[in-house]
């Protein structure tokens, strides 16, 4: 297989782009990254060429005739299809077409369950202004709760450490980087305790972050992010 060439855009703190990042690098993909400022720039050429929806990630394939592809879900896709051959972290649908649709539903839930709540949750929980809306945080932080739960149960009833077919898998990593708010952005609300509530979870939450790949990246984001901070 020929080594590809990939661009992939980012944001400096944004979970979205570090799902990406993540698959990147436990199938030992080289690529380089491109953050994209939220100033203006995401809406604008060159970005918004790319990606008319103006949000990050996206990413270019240099090696497939410089292949643009957005939305982090169907990167994902793409990318484990394209070059996860040996199906490291993804399923041969050929093989066992089960496996892959069990996955495929899982990354669904990820970005139509996970990604949105705990994204309103962090926004009426830190971002928004003025007064907080009590109402607007139970409402998102019991969701978060609910979908933990959601895990928790999948992973209990079969008293599995992974979410699909016994092994690590993209339907896994998916979750982590937004699942990183859930300790350090929710204290006082409906989240508190859900490690003891939701012990499955739980420790499929800290053997994800036990990851190489994982651990690596939430070092890159951390550096970025101080990286990009403004001077004081």
């Amino acid at each position: 297989m020929t080594t590809p060439s990939l661009t992939l855009y980012s944001h400096r703190s944004g979970p979205n782009p570090y799902k990406v990042a993540i698959i990147l690098d436990e199938l030992s993909l080289p690529y380089n990254t491109v953050f994209i400022e939220m100033d203006g720039s995401q809406k604008a050429s060159p970005y918004i060429d790319l990606c008319p929806n103006g949000r990050m990630p996206a990413l270019v394939d240099h090696s497939n005739n410089d292949y643009t592809i957005w939305e982090s879900g169907a990167i994902i896709l793409y990318i484990v299809s394209k070059y996860d051959t040996e199906h490291k972290i993804s399923f041969s649908k050929e093989m066992d077409d089960e496996l892959t649709g069990q996955a495929l539903q899982w990354l669904m839930f990820q970005m139509s369950g996970q990604g949105p709540y705990w994204g309103q949750a962090v926004w009426f929980s830190r971002y928004h202004p003025g007064d907080k809306i009590p109402s607007a945080i139970e409402r998102y932080t019991k969701e978060i709760r609910r979908v933990l739960g959601v895990i928790d149960l999948e992973l209990r009833r079969g008293n599995k450490e992974w979410l699909v077919g016994g092994k690590c898998s993209y339907a896994d990593l998916s979750f982590v980087p937004w699942n990183l708010y859930t300790e350090t952005y929710f204290e006082g609300t409906a989240v508190d305790g859900w490690r003891e509530e939701l012990p499955y979870a739980a420790a499929w939450h800290s053997r994800l972050m036990e990851r190489p790949a994982v651990k690596v990246n939430k070092e890159r984001r951390e550096a970025a992010i101080a990286a990009g901070a403004p001077a004081k």
